[in-house]
């Protein structure tokens, strides 16, 4: 146990329950290994939490002020704008998309420089060129994208329906092209679709 807990303390990355396995060896059960850690750190500040398709040690939700006020605001994590947030919701769900296909989600052209913001914060990637005319690349989100919001994988996202039946998301409005509330601050784009 303790062999698994300073591999993972030590990584600088979330390591997979394969690495693990060939630490503690294939006939140990690396699931029961990592719940009697769990249940040691239970009460620390600090926890192991599977994200991004292994586990890491992370910080309690609980301490998140103490650390900011310590360590500075948002250092080390992506600046998103409320903008760059429901594109890379739109990318999160519907990927592989392409920049017209999001563009048609809100109405109104999604410009190259927030793809760019996205994939300069490493959120996002090109994923495999699009069957329709032109080729156009799609977007797939990427390890980093798990990695910032705490997810171990895209089926950790919120479950699509219950945003919808909470009143947060319509896709309906969304494949109609109707503009989201609060997604103003898009830049136009005044150029076909093109490599990045």
């Amino acid at each position: 146990m303790h062999r698994v807990e300073a591999t993972i303390f030590a990584a600088g990355e979330p390591v997979g329950r394969e690495t693990l396995a060939r630490i503690v060896g294939k006939s140990c059960s690396v699931d029961l290994l990592i719940d009697d850690i769990r249940e040691e750190l239970r009460g620390r500040p600090y926890d192991l939490v599977a994200v991004a398709g292994g586990f890491r040690h992370l910080t309690r939700p609980a301490y998140a002020d103490a650390i900011r006020a310590a360590l500075g605001a948002g250092e080390g994590r992506a600046d998103l704008t409320q903008s760059d947030v429901l594109v890379l919701m739109c990318i999160a769900y519907f990927q592989p998309i392409t920049r017209g296909e999001l563009s048609s989600f809100f109405g109104k052209e999604i410009s190259r420089d927030l793809i760019g913001h996205l994939r300069g914060a490493k959120l996002i990637a090109s994923g495999p060129r699009s069957p329709t005319p032109g080729a156009p690349y799609t977007y797939v989100t990427t390890k980093e994208f798990l990695l910032e919001f705490g997810l171990d994988t895209l089926r950790d996202l919120p479950d699509f329906e219950a945003l919808e039946d909470a009143g947060l998301l319509s896709k309906e409005k969304l494949l109609a092209g109707d503009i989201i509330p609060g997604f103003s601050d898009c830049d136009q784009d005044d150029g076909p679709e093109s490599d990045i």
